[in-house]
């Protein structure tokens, strides 16, 4: 069982417990009254596609269409655009492979294709220089190999926007290194929504149970993750270069953004990976949630 299904089926948890899944519920309650949403983004995806809905449909049927690029919304893309595609052209994916070009990748040379070039690439090579160390190492000699396959012709937002909506396997097995990049934003989002403190032991068995189907070294890893301390500045030094922005995007789906403890933990992590205020603010218009700096 592959680290990406992990982690679309963790993303679909834990934003229905803490995330977007929270807010959207708070915005259908709070009509007339102070928002979240600075207008657009997944968020106004989600909300458009549940007032679409009514009443028919649950929000992790919603979440899993909207954040997979199967929404009007959110994109019409096709989950596999071929050898020629630039990515994924909708849903969570879509601005992941985005911000992965915006960090100088391309098709053939970065981004998520484990082509070994790029990127993910250099993963792939560190690894094998014995110079990867850490969480990134310890997941691609490990837990990534699972469920992978050594080369596939798809971006990383792709295959996990295929993930997110089947909450399966992707059609298209993922790389090793893809799996390591899974595996790091599983770790980005957990510490994410932990970063208010109110992730107790029942909320973790909770969030486990929404799973399905994972299997025992899975749920291991995860609940490794869970009891892991929050810090946003160790996070930030396994963050590879051109990995920033993604990483910051995973985290802030995993956050509800109603304490000043969730603001701070995302200014300190942003700070640690070098992102400045205007890329920051620009992550979070594309998620539809309120800038965090003015």
């Amino acid at each position: 069982m592959s680290l990406m299904k992990s982690l679309a089926r963790v993303a679909a948890g834990v934003m229905l417990a803490k995330g977007l899944g929270s807010m959207m519920q708070q915005q259908q309650s709070r009509s007339g009254q102070g928002s979240h949403r600075t207008g657009g983004g997944i968020l106004g995806d989600l909300m458009n596609a549940g007032s679409r809905r009514g009443g028919s449909g649950g929000l992790n049927d919603i979440l899993g269409q909207v954040l997979g690029g199967r929404s009007g919304g959110a994109g019409t893309g096709q989950p596999y655009g071929g050898p020629n595609s630039r990515g994924a052209s909708g849903g969570l994916g879509g601005i992941l492979d985005n911000l992965t070009r915006n960090a100088g990748g391309s098709r053939g040379t970065s981004g998520g294709y484990g082509q070994g070039g790029g990127l993910l690439g250099g993963l792939a090579g560190g690894a094998a220089a014995g110079g990867l160390g850490g969480l990134l190492g310890g997941i691609l000699n490990g837990p990534a190999q699972r469920g992978a396959q050594a080369n596939n012709d798809a971006t990383f937002g792709e295959v996990f926007n295929d993930a997110v909506v089947r909450q399966d396997e992707p059609e298209v097995a993922p790389t090793p290194e893809q799996n390591a990049v899974a595996g790091l934003m599983l770790r980005a989002m957990i510490q994410a929504a932990k970063a208010d403190g109110k992730i107790d032991e029942g909320e973790r068995e909770r969030l486990l149970g929404q799973l399905g189907d994972l299997d025992d070294d899975d749920r291991d890893f995860i609940r490794q993750q869970m009891a892991a301390p929050v810090d946003a500045q160790a996070l930030a030094r396994e963050v590879p270069k051109g990995l920033e922005a993604q990483v910051y995007l995973m985290s802030l789906m995993a956050i509800d953004f109603d304490s000043r403890e969730e603001a701070e933990y995302l200014h300190s992590l942003a700070d640690a990976m070098g992102i400045d205020r205007a890329t920051t603010n620009q992550i979070h218009e594309q998620v539809g949630v309120q800038n965090l700096y003015s």
